[in-house]
């Protein structure tokens, strides 16, 4: 199997590799005169005939600057414009040009303080607690939760030295044969997603240096614990259970919410799954990943029915949305079973979820707490922001919007894909601007939505005023340091091209510098935060891993070239880890049908088969002709 490695990645060859670790990286985000070191793509400073160079540079500017004056002129008077008459002046820049490269450094150096941090306070657990400087094991051994979780992370930045360490720690202390039951959602996709991901791109994109005795260290890992995982899948419906036992490779039902697992819990692990199966060549990985429209948040393992009613695109239900287009793609377009059932749930969000604030009029994406046909709820995790670069995603298949449109083979583009571009743009404002209202600028868990009309008596809308849209009760303030928001720009920049999305996402991420920080100039790494409207907000004592799997890697990206890791070579699951997209081959197939439905999405029932038919009702009609 081979896969197209991206022309921009980073080099592990450059002269300036002491810069780009981390003894080196910190220093320049907190505090004035402070510069970023020499990275590997910046020239090197020289001091010798320093001065001489310097006259003859000013002589040379000098006669540059005079040239380029009377140029501009001629620019100014029309006389390059191809009929010599115009006169119109030249659009005046309003700001400096952006070094995104320099911001792109900036979130590695945050990266960086955060992993310094890590390893000095709480190296090998599960648990990062920065303002207490202490750690915690989810399990007796450990997980390797945020280790495994950010390999790929210092991979595409071009951390050696840590990830050094990380690496030796995964090959000698990570084990897997403990008896404790873990999660099966929150492992597959950190986990096995975290030890793929770093397969692909060591192996495959050689992003890193790796010992020829270590070469499938990270596969080998990652089929030990998909072994375990399989436990999972061993229900009556086929639907996994919540937990599984690492040793005993039995499933566990789920100790809250009645035993039910959450659909997205349960629909969201076959690309980890998949991409195994491809890897080695088994099936059995696929087949128990495989065993609509808009569905509820609960699923029984032993039934296969759904529990309750409510339906929502956040906590409990939003990646199994995500991983229909995801698992479309990641099969290059070969199984559109997927983009079937993605498209009838888009359509089913139109139709019951997308809603209207006031005095805005911004577009959010409402709870049906009691289903369709029940009272729409104005509330909207945090989490609901993955879907407008998902839209976006759904709508280019990972192009950019001028190359979807233009393509002849692959993406249809038409009414519907524009609808959901222009959707897709309407909930990223709504999203920057969660955001943009409050007092941290940082997002709350969840935001409600003031849901009055928008419009004057005359059917005028009002005038614009986020702040009196979006509600952030007390119980809902604290911030996770989650990524959704920033993966959506990520995407809508690559997409779209839209250099606004960029412009919010270093708002984001300054916001995170400035109140997340712990200790003096963040020694102590960041942190999730109590109440998003207070100043200085207390701090909540808790790094996640997806700090480091997601947010930054995001960030990262978002201010990186647009050929590393390019949407339409990759897939990333639902915790930011890259997988390539690959040929189904003979050896896999979409393992199942969708029944029949009709125009509103109901199941077609169909009659007996003619074969099917009593003798007697077989002799009746030939008696009756």
């Amino acid at each position: 199997m081979s896969f197209s490695i991206p022309k921009n990645v980073p080099s592990f060859t450059s002269p300036n590799r002491e810069f780009e670790d981390v003894e080196g990286a910190v220093g320049g985000l907190f505090g004035a005169n402070r510069d970023l070191p020499l990275y590997k793509d910046k020239p090197y400073y020289q001091r010798s005939g320093r001065n001489q160079r310097k006259r003859k540079m000013y002589r040379r500017k000098r006669y540059l600057g005079g040239l380029i004056a009377v140029l501009v002129l001629f620019y100014w008077f029309g006389y390059f414009s191809g009929t010599g008459t115009s006169i119109l002046p030249i659009k005046k820049k309003t700001q400096d040009t952006v070094n995104w490269e320099d911001r792109r450094e900036k979130v590695k150096e945050a990266f960086v303080l955060s992993w310094n941090a890590y390893e000095k306070h709480a190296w090998g657990n599960d648990q990062f607690f920065p303002v207490a400087k202490a750690g915690r094991q989810m399990i007796p051994k450990g997980m390797g939760w945020i280790i495994v979780d950010a390999l790929d992370t210092m991979m595409i930045m071009n951390l050696t030295k840590p990830l050094e360490k990380a690496q030796h720690w995964v090959e000698h202390s990570l084990t897997f044969e403990q008896d404790s039951e873990v999660n099966t959602f929150e492992t597959t996709i950190r986990m096995l997603g975290g030890l793929l991901s770093a397969h692909y791109l060591s192996q495959d994109l050689k992003l890193v240096p790796v010992k020829k005795a270590a070469e499938d260290m990270y596969l080998n890992k990652a089929t030990d614990l998909a072994d375990r995982l399989l436990g999972a899948y061993d229900s009556p419906s086929g639907v996994p259970f919540a937990s599984v036992n690492l040793k005993s490779r039995e499933g566990v039902p789920s100790h809250a919410d009645g035993g039910a697992s959450s659909t997205a819990e349960a629909a969201t692990l076959q690309l980890e799954m998949k991409y195994l199966s491809k890897l080695i060549g088994e099936t059995i990985y696929w087949k128990k990943a495989e065993k609509d429209g808009l569905v509820p948040i609960f699923v029984y393992a032993d039934t296969g029915k759904f529990r309750g009613n409510e339906i929502r695109l956040g906590s409990r239900g939003d990646s199994y949305y995500e991983y229909l287009i995801k698992q479309y793609l990641q099969t290059k377009n070969q199984e559109p079973i997927y983009l079937d059932m993605y498209n009838a749930a888009i359509s089913g969000v139109k139709k019951h979820l997308i809603a209207k604030s006031h005095p805005s009029h911004l577009t959010f994406i409402a709870e049906l707490p009691n289903g369709i046909g029940g009272d729409l709820s104005p509330k909207m995790d945090h989490l609901v922001c993955f879907m407008p670069g998902l839209l976006a995603l759904g709508a280019t298949e990972g192009l950019t919007v001028e190359e979807a449109r233009k393509a002849e083979k692959g993406v249809k583009w038409g009414i519907r894909q524009e609808e959901d571009l222009k959707l897709a743009r309407e909930l990223m404002r709504t999203c920057y601007e969660i955001y943009n209202v409050t007092a941290t600028g940082l997002a709350p868990e969840i935001a409600w939505f003031n849901l009055k009309h928008g419009k004057s008596d005359d059917g005028e809308f009002l005038e614009e005023d986020p702040k009196k849209d979006i509600i952030v009760k007390p119980r809902d303030a604290h911030n996770l340091q989650r990524p959704e928001t920033v993966e959506s720009l990520f995407v809508m920049w690559r997409i779209t091209g839209d250099e606004i999305y960029r412009e919010w996402g270093w708002k984001i991420f300054e916001a995170f510098l400035e109140h997340t920080a712990v200790g003096e100039d963040a020694k102590d790494g960041f942190t999730s935060l109590d109440n998003v409207n207070e100043i200085p907000p207390k701090q909540r004592d808790n790094m996640e891993s997806f700090w480091l799997a997601e947010t930054l890697k995001y960030l990262y990206l978002l201010f990186s070239p647009n050929d590393i890791l390019p949407l339409d070579e990759v897939v990333f699951n639902t915790e930011a880890h890259p997988f390539p997209k690959f040929e189904m081959g003979r050896l896999f197939e979409t393992g199942w049908k969708r029944l029949p439905r009709d125009k509103d999405g109901g199941i077609i029932k169909e009659g007996p088969k003619e074969e099917e038919k009593k003798p007697e009702n077989q002799k009746k009609e030939k008696d009756g002709k």
